[in-house]
């Protein structure tokens, strides 16, 4: 991977282009990509994030950057609905994989009223970028594969065309995903890494 910097600027400067929100992806694919980069860098990219968010609410680029945390999300959900406790007793008792399990279930991961799917298309605006982060701190409570496959194909169908963007800390080939440069995840193969 090329320096970080450096394909943080080339990713700006794509999203900025207008052909680039009115495309549906390559070969008339989904308009969904993958920002793949190192975890040692996880904190310069969320500060790079926070800097874009800020640079882009002055409202001069022609399209509104919304920026989904996942992980926030689900905590948000989870604390909201006095789950928190639940979630660390079911640890307790029955351990990680009922935890995950119970909390899939609870956003309706397998649903057509998926919550985060629910909660995300209500709040897309028009002309719009989304980028999902917090994959990382989700792991493996929440998987890559599953964020395409139960979020982002279950989108309501005015939002295909909607570019989105997975930030990804591991590796992504447009066959696997190296989820921390370390573990293998399911293949996907829909997705495209944005910049090399």
């Amino acid at each position: 991977m090329a320096d970080l910097e450096k394909r943080l600027e080339q990713l700006e400067s794509i999203i900025k282009k207008p052909t680039f929100r009115m495309n549906k992806g390559k070969a008339n694919e989904v308009n969904y990509w993958v920002f793949d980069y190192s975890p040692k860098d996880e904190l310069e990219v969320r500060k790079w994030l926070v800097y874009l968010k800020n640079k882009n609410a002055r409202g001069f680029d022609g399209f509104e950057l919304v920026i989904f945390d996942l992980y926030d999300l689900i905590m948000d959900y989870l604390e909201n609905r006095h789950f928190i406790d639940k979630c660390e007793a079911f640890e307790t008792k029955k351990g990680f994989a009922y935890v995950t399990a119970a909390i899939q279930h609870t956003l309706k991961m397998t649903d057509k009223e998926n919550l985060l799917v629910n909660y995300i298309s209500t709040h897309i605006p028009n002309k719009a970028v989304v980028f999902l982060t917090g994959i990382g701190k989700c792991y493996p409570l929440l998987e890559a594969p599953e964020v395409f496959n139960k979020i982002l194909y279950n989108m309501p169908q005015q939002y295909a065309a909607v570019p989105m963007v997975l930030f990804y800390p591991g590796t992504y080939t447009e066959q696997e995903l190296i989820v921390f440069n370390e573990w293998k995840e399911d293949n996907y193969y829909r997705a495209f890494r944005i910049v090399r």
